[in-house]
């Protein structure tokens, strides 16, 4: 009898109105789509009143599944297509008493060896690796801001009254604003995505030494809730948990590169995508022609499919060469005791402050 196979990943969710929220509206949402090679999960954090952010988060998550699950192409341009869905869904519904609703999406797609991240607004996500946790996204906040610029501290930032007013969300503008960027993943990996009534309240130290307890997502995410809630619980609460036991190789499309100049417009993105994938195409087209004339003329088959395959050899080369490898994780924001701070491979590396 064969033992069965470890799984490629699980999951575990749990959302939680908090302690201070009047009249008992979750405006939060949270996603697990199961995919054939991975899944989809996003987290929503609504805004615009309690039925308008309730119905922005849950429209936008909506769109973002169907968006993704009818598109084609590669992954990292449906996934930013299906972000822009999502925030054409949420901004077309804001009329009438919804006008001013709308709502942060962070998103991770979790396709073989790989994660890609789509993020609008201050929603978070960490990645728990070797005893240390990374933060992987930046607070698009007017609070967060200011730490970039130096004229508040984190401490600061934590305590001020504009902690929650978020710089970018789905439905402000018909074309959205949003960070792209992939990462390769390891067996072992656990991946948080949060909205704000956890980072705002949990120090990335205690987020650490909870994820790194040997429990099952959705226990673990029992635990991050139970602990916002013991800090006061001033506001929604989401915490989505995605351990990865045996991720697959990694795909054979390039990463999108994590850029420093914060988000950008959708149809940049796309551009870029596209760009990525013209390699793709001249290598599918130069193995048609080469076995359309394989066909046409047989009497020539050897020579003719000698230079397809030298041809095709060349370009696979070259767009292996070409390929830039993944930017490294910029330092942990917490390492559990007795494992060290690691130097700084990155000056530019800042750690964002929580809004």
């Amino acid at each position: 009898m064969r033992a069965p196979a470890t799984p490629v990943l699980t999951s575990g969710l749990l959302t939680d109105v908090g302690r201070q929220r009047q009249g008992g509206v979750n405006q939060d949402a949270a996603l697990a789509l199961d995919l054939p090679q991975g899944g989809l999960y996003a987290v929503a954090d609504g805004m615009g009143g309690h039925a308008a952010g309730e119905l922005a988060a849950n429209l936008a998550l909506d769109a973002l599944s169907q968006a993704y699950l009818d598109a084609r192409g590669t992954p990292p341009a449906r996934l930013a297509g299906a972000v822009q869905a999502a925030n054409v869904t949420v901004l077309r519904h804001a009329v009438g008493e919804y006008v001013g609703m709308g709502t942060t999406l962070l998103a991770a797609l979790i396709d073989r060896g790989a994660a890609l991240l789509a993020h609008v607004g201050d929603s978070r996500a960490y990645l728990l690796r070797g005893g240390q946790l990374h933060r992987l996204t930046e607070d698009h906040s007017w609070v967060a801001e200011q730490v970039r610029l130096g004229h508040m501290t984190e401490d600061e930032a934590r305590d001020h009254q504009w902690r929650s007013v978020v710089s970018n969300a789905l439905g402000g503008e018909e074309r959205v604003r949003l960070e792209l960027y992939g990462l390769e993943v390891q067996a072992g990996d656990r991946l948080l995505l949060c909205s704000d009534g956890l980072s705002a309240v949990v120090t990335d130290q205690d987020l650490l030494t909870i994820l790194a307890r040997p429990l099952p997502p959705e226990a673990t995410a029992r635990l991050l809730i139970n602990a916002a809630n013991d800090g006061g619980g001033p506001d929604n609460i989401t915490a989505l948990i995605v351990d990865l036991q045996r991720p697959g190789r990694a795909p054979s499309y390039a990463l999108p590169p994590r850029r420093d100049d914060g988000p950008v417009y959708v149809d940049t993105l796309l551009s870029a995508q596209r760009g990525s994938s013209l390699h793709s195409y001249i290598l599918l087209m130069l193995a048609y022609f080469t076995l359309l004339g394989i066909m046409l003329v047989p009497e020539r088959r050897v020579p003719i499919g000698l230079i397809g395959t030298v041809l095709l050899l060349v370009l696979l080369v070259g767009q292996r060469l070409m390929r830039r490898p993944p930017a490294p994780l910029r330092p942990p924001s917490a390492v559990l005791p007795g494992l060290g701070q690691p130097p700084a491979t990155d000056s530019s590396a800042v750690t964002e402050t929580r809004a």
